[in-house]
């Protein structure tokens, strides 16, 4: 997933809690990359969460480089 090449700023994930064993299951969902000036950014989903909230993280080094 990329936008002109470039790595991508932020993993966006669903994140669902399992109402029996409160753990919580992440799902990437897509990708936001920054725009030029700095004032925003640009969201790219392959899936629309089932949940209202989007997370959206730091790559890890693994995924930024791969």
């Amino acid at each position: 997933m990329t936008e002109n090449n470039k790595q991508p700023y932020f993993i966006a994930n669903s994140v669902r809690e399992n109402s029996q064993t409160g753990k919580a299951h992440w799902t990437e969902i897509g990708v936001a990359f920054p725009h030029e000036d700095g004032q925003g950014f640009n969201l790219v989903l392959n899936a629309l969460p089932m949940e209202r909230k989007i997370v959206l993280r730091r790559p890890k080094e693994s995924e930024a480089q791969a």
